[in-house]
């Protein structure tokens, strides 16, 4: 049974991507893309970390020298995929800034067709074997026809069906839910997913990457005093990340075959994985710590004295 799954991996990670595209396509409108004009500081920090403060965290950790294979690709596709929709939920849930973290996530979605194969190249070409090409066009491609262009479709069934747009999302992101959960299921049925053989070392090595994550999109907005709001936009963007792309492009670099072993393919996959829950956990302490601020900030008699 779990053979079906190896054969048709690639399946189901460009599926639970497209529905996930698709449902957070139907929550955006070519307006939220205007914010970029009415906050154009805020936008700006959020980007440059997002696109350029990330990666170097993991680039970081990869030069470390202390990571498997695996899981130095793992951290590199982690870094170089934007945040998701998951993000702007959470910002909501913290009373953030949601214009905001829509802006920077549609900007960081578009910006990825051309700078996740280009981080990809940077991070991870020296890992690969010699003979190993990095396949730029492909990914991009791969981008362009399971991400951005979901992504166009969900928002014209917006504009087209605004009245049902709302129900079409849900039942989207769920379907890609039940996806994901379908591939934690196929993988660790067909001994995909070991923790024994990922180790407790790489699951604290991955821990430290995104609290390292979480801690620069705490501290670098902060010290360049942008508003609590707009912090909380982007310390969630930086955290909470499209996933949903990192499982389709491990899918494509590392193709599962059924009765071949692929340890490097197989750590990359958990490494993926675990980040998307650990940030899941992370996004939760986000949420409340963001709102107490914002709501001490917006009732400053009522509350309770914080810094920053």
């Amino acid at each position: 049974m779990f053979d079906a799954y190896v054969r048709h991996e690639y399946a189901f990670a460009a599926t639970q991507l497209v529905l996930a595209m698709l449902g957070m396509g139907a929550t955006l409108t070519v307006g939220d893309f205007r914010e970029v004009a009415r906050a154009p500081r805020s936008v700006s920090i959020g980007l440059v970390l997002q696109l350029i403060g990330v990666p170097l965290v993991a680039a970081a950790f990869v030069a470390w020298g202390g990571l498997g294979v695996g899981v130095a690709i793992g951290l590199a596709l982690c870094a170089a995929i934007p945040g998701g929709t998951v993000s702007n939920i959470f910002t909501y849930f913290a009373r953030g800034h949601i214009a905001l973290s829509i802006s920077l996530t549609a900007v960081a979605t578009l910006a990825c067709l051309v700078t996740t194969p280009i981080v990809l190249g940077l991070l991870i070409a020296h890992h690969m074997p010699e003979d190993f090409s990095m396949p730029a066009g492909r990914i991009a491609i791969e981008i362009g026809l399971c991400l951005l262009l979901p992504l166009v479709l969900g928002m014209l069934v917006l504009r087209a069906f605004p009245a049902q747009a709302g129900r079409f999302s849900k039942l989207c992101i769920r379907g890609s839910l039940l996806t994901i959960g379908l591939i934690v299921v196929g993988a660790a049925g067909a001994g995909r997913l070991d923790i024994e053989a990922f180790g407790l070392s790489n699951l604290g090595i991955t821990a430290g990457f995104i609290a390292v994550v979480t801690l620069l999109g705490w501290l670098v907005p902060r010290m360049l005093a942008v508003p609590t709001a707009d912090r909380a936009a982007i310390g969630i963007e930086l955290t909470v990340r499209n996933t949903n792309l990192g499982l389709l492009i491990k899918a494509s670099l590392f193709p599962a075959v059924v009765g071949v072993s692929d340890p490097v393919g197989d750590q990359v996959l958990f490494t993926v994985l675990l980040y998307g829950a650990l940030m899941l956990l992370i996004g939760g302490v986000q949420i409340g710590g963001f709102r107490r601020r914002v709501r001490a900030e917006h009732n400053p008699t009522n509350a309770p004295r914080q810094s920053g």
